[in-house]
Parts: C-alpha cells; structure tokens; sequence
C-alpha cells in the first residue's frame, strides 16, 4: 500500500466529518488544504441520473465562467483562406487544413480545443478516431463547428469550459485556480452547475442532480449541499 505523506494526511483529516456544506466552506476547506508546489485547479465532479448510452439522455453543453479558467488553452482552427487570417488575428495558435489534418495524423497534438468552419468538417472528420477520444472533436453543439471563428476563439480563450458527461453519469471540469479569491471560485461553481443543470436532457428519469463534488488537483474531495451549489 502507497505511503500517505503527511501532508495529504493531515488534509484528509481535515476533510473527516465534513460532508453537504456550502460551496464556500468547501472553497475555504480546499483552499486552506492545497499544499502543492504548482497552482492547483478547483476540480468539481457532478453524479447525474442520467444514462448516457441512450441519446436522450447525453449532457454536453459549455459555460463561459465569469472568472475565467486560470488556464492558458491552446486553440487549433481548421480554415481557409479570410477565415484562417480571421483565426490567426483572434488569437489562434495552430491554423491550417490538409496540413494540420497531417500534423494531427502524425500523433502531434499540441492544442486543447479544436474549431472548425462548417466547409471542413469532411476533411477533420477524417480524425474522429484521434480526436473523439480525447474531447477535442469540433461539435456546432458547442460553437466549436462556427462560421464565426473569431468569437470561437476568443471564447475559448477568455474562460469557456465545455463539458460531457462520461459513461457512469459524472462530469468533470476544472473551475479556476486555487490562486483565485474564494468567491470569485464559489461563482466559478455555480456557474457551471446551473450549466449542467439548463443542458438536462429530454430523457432524464427521476433525480437529475444527484453529488456535486469539490476537490484540488492534488487533495481531497468533499461533497457540497446541492441548494448551495446552484444560483438562487
């Protein structure tokens, strides 16, 4: 059995009896428990009733957290012609067609989002076996398959978190920096769940809302209260 420092133990003791309190007070345990050497990411993990292997029932969505990510991300733009140059003046950092489509075949993929414009989704649907594994596939679902690049681009870059949930009915995504100000994380929260919550789908049975969690990259998780977690 791995050996806990005791760091990591004195963090899970700190978590020991705290369970459904407020965003805030998850905020202010996690913050006073991140002992990293890096800045670590507010991670919250979200159990659905939800089935995700009948359509009707996939959640996927995005949400544009008031206080940004904390996060440098990567854009790549499948374009031509004035929609690349349109893409290179938003702030894009790999734009191309059959080229990046090569690039992408060789095993380099140094983005973390992917837009196309409608006219290429022939040539990058070529990649959903690279692409679809790792969520980078661009969706119109999303705004990632756009004609409008450049707003794309400055969305992904300006603190837009996408979102999908996996097989087991839980959905991740990282909400800010454990460097941010503790309300500007809580806001960060809230935002994100009542995402999750507007992108229900037509087929969810029952409980749809069931655990929102909260953890550092590093740390411990502890469960928040639900009405707590959403926007009144």
């Amino acid at each position: 059995m791995a050996k806990v420092g005791k760091r990591t133990r004195s963090a899970r003791e700190a978590f020991v009896g705290k369970d459904l309190i407020s965003v805030e007070d998850a905020v202010a345990l996690i913050k006073q428990a991140a002992s990293a050497k890096f800045d670590e990411t507010l991670e919250v993990a979200m159990n659905l009733g939800v089935d995700p292997r009948h359509a009707d029932q996939m959640v996927r969505g995005v949400v544009t957290l008031p206080n940004g990510t904390g996060k440098t991300v990567r854009v790549a733009v499948f374009a031509r012609g004035a929609k690349a140059d349109e893409a290179k003046a938003a702030g894009a950092d790999i734009v191309g067609a059959e080229d990046l489509m090569e690039t992408i075949q060789s095993g380099k993929i140094e983005f973390d989002r992917c837009i196309a414009t409608p006219d290429m989704m022939p040539l990058v649907g070529r990649l959903g076996k690279i692409l679809g594994p790792r969520n980078l596939m661009p969706n119109p679902k999303v705004g990632t398959v756009t004609m409008d690049v450049k707003s794309a681009v400055e969305a992904a870059k300006g603190g837009e978190v996408q979102f999908k949930v996996e097989k087991a009915g839980v959905i991740h995504a990282g909400v800010g920096k454990m460097s941010f100000e503790a309300d500007k994380l809580a806001q960060n929260v809230r935002a994100f769940v009542d995402a999750v919550n507007r992108a229900k789908p037509a087929g969810a049975k029952g409980t749809y809302l069931k655990k929102v969690s909260l953890s550092s990259t590093m740390g411990p998780g502890v469960s928040v209260d639900l009405t707590s977690a959403t926007s009144h």
